[in-house]
């Protein structure tokens, strides 16, 4: 070697032009780490120095669970945990004196729920916060949050609107049944038509909950809605004016609360086959979410990645559906 280069590696003509080069080559490969040979982040080149802005703007997301505090929590320490019903029983008039005693046959079953892990992972290389002029690691530990908070939203929704699985080992499969489901066509008077979220419908979701003693003393129902079901409502001359409601739908645009309900949107709403929206009515009661372990977020240097941080969110959570008949399912064109 040292009849070919003296002295150091950029005064050599024969190594010097190599290493030129293979850095040139390098600059085309924007999720290439030349001195790990590991592919980084595919998305934190965009905020090299040249983007001039001293701050990172998380791109617009559901920020966390908007459903949590809708359902009932439970914490869980096994691969699959049992929530016991107690049906209602009927009083029984007593008859002669020293009469014998009758017994009722309490109705008593259960649910089961089994929990997923889910996580949230990313990588930060050493040379590319050099590169920045922010530092991004809080931002993407924030994002890797907002995604299990929105992958909770999910796993109650499922629950509301999926198989619930009960018996004394939780092996009996339930379907949500056709019964608790408002067809995308009802109308309270007239002839059918498909529409999205009307008053109509509403006012049917809350006779069946109520006819079904669904909702607990002190409970408020939520109608778990998209964008498309409260416009459809905004529009509603009982939501917009003063005469029927006083809430944020006069001052903000959006409603909180109507007709007894309390509202949350989320655009996680599930749709069926045909495009129709699935909007959800249900006490908090409708509900049990078991968590093994909550959102937990942390950023560690990996040693053979050359000590590049990890940013991992995790967390370890399941839902079941308690009563078919504590939640309605209001199906809603979204075109109209």
């Amino acid at each position: 070697m040292s009849s070919l280069c003296e002295g150091s590696l950029s005064d050599c003509p024969v190594f010097g032009v190599a290493i030129l080069e293979l850095i040139e080559d390098s600059r085309h490969q924007t999720n290439f780490n030349f001195k790990t040979g590991y592919k980084m982040s595919n998305q934190v080149t965009t905020a090299f120095a040249q983007q001039y802005s001293a701050n990172v703007d998380l791109i617009f997301q559901q920020e966390g669970s908007r459903l949590r505090p809708y359902v009932t929590e439970d914490p869980m320490g096994a691969e699959y945990k049992y929530f016991d019903r107690v049906g209602a029983v009927n009083a029984k008039l007593k008859g002669s004196r020293h009469g014998d005693v009758q017994y009722s046959d309490t109705p008593q079953s259960r649910r089961r729920v089994s929990f997923e892990d889910f996580y949230s992972a990313d990588m930060i290389d050493k040379e590319d916060k050099l590169r920045m002029i922010i530092d991004p690691t809080s931002e993407y530990v924030t994002t890797a949050v907002y995604a299990l908070g929105r992958q909770m939203d999910e796993i109650i929704l499922d629950a509301a609107l999926g198989t619930a699985y009960t018996g004394k080992t939780g092996s009996t499969s339930v379907s949500f049944p056709a019964s608790q489901q408002i067809a995308v066509n009802f109308v309270e008077s007239g002839g059918a038509t498909d529409s999205n979220l009307t008053i109509g419908k509403l006012r049917q979701a809350i006779l069946k909950l109520r006819e079904a003693e669904a909702i607990k003393d002190g409970e408020t129902p939520v109608c778990i809605i998209n964008a498309a079901a409260e416009n459809s409502l905004l529009r509603t001359t009982e939501v917009t004016s003063a005469d029927f409601n006083t809430v944020k739908a006069l001052v903000n645009g959006e409603i909180n609360t109507f007709m007894g309900l309390e509202f949350c949107r989320t655009e996680l709403v599930r749709k069926d086959a045909s495009g129709n929206s699935r909007v959800v009515v249900m006490p908090k009661s409708a509900i049990k979410m078991a968590v093994a372990s909550d959102i937990s977020a942390k950023v560690d240097p990996i040693p053979h990645k050359f000590h590049n941080f990890q940013i991992l969110a995790e967390m370890s959570a399941g839902a079941v559906r308690m009563y078919e008949e504590k939640v309605v399912e209001i199906k809603c064109d979204p075109t109209k």
